[in-house]
């Protein structure tokens, strides 16, 4: 689909960007459309089972923001799912046959459910959220204000 805001070439960075800067992440400008991360998603659930999973994100995230690719493409899923260390026949035989679907599809409809509408939204407790990308301090204040106390 369409992307919903694109940022002019030239434009001085935004909040974001420099935030991300900063912590060394790359947000690649020009993209003119948006992805469906559906197979993603599900390719993320058979990467928590059978592989790094953590690997898995960065690779998905390197290749949806700085390569601007279309992480809702199975042949990109899974070449970026093999780059990541999983086994690629294996990720896209489940990705084929939805082994994943449902228990991506619980996720979406719980998170729909506790009013999610924002990417990123950080649910702590179960019941408190935290919308967009903040800084620490944001995290910081809301742990104190529910009643635990964050580590230094």
């Amino acid at each position: 689909m369409p992307a919903r805001r694109i940022v002019a070439p030239d434009a001085p960075p935004t909040p974001t960007e420099l935030r991300a800067r900063n912590l060394g992440i790359k947000f690649t400008r020009g993209r003119t459309w948006s992805s469906n991360s559906y197979l993603s998603l599900q390719a993320a659930e058979f990467a928590t089972e059978h592989g790094d999973m953590w690997r898995f994100h960065r690779r998905m995230f390197k290749a949806y923001f700085e390569d601007l690719e279309d992480i809702g493409d199975l042949e990109t899923v899974v070449r970026i799912g093999t780059d990541a260390g999983l086994d690629g026949d294996e990720l896209r035989a489940a990705l084929e046959d939805g082994r994943y679907r449902q228990i991506v599809d619980e996720g979406l409809t719980w998170s729909r459910g506790v009013g999610v509408n924002a990417v990123p939204t950080f649910i702590v407790d179960q019941k408190y959220g935290i919308v967009g990308a903040q800084e620490l301090s944001t995290f910081r204040q809301a742990m104190q204000q529910i009643g635990h106390a964050p580590k230094q």
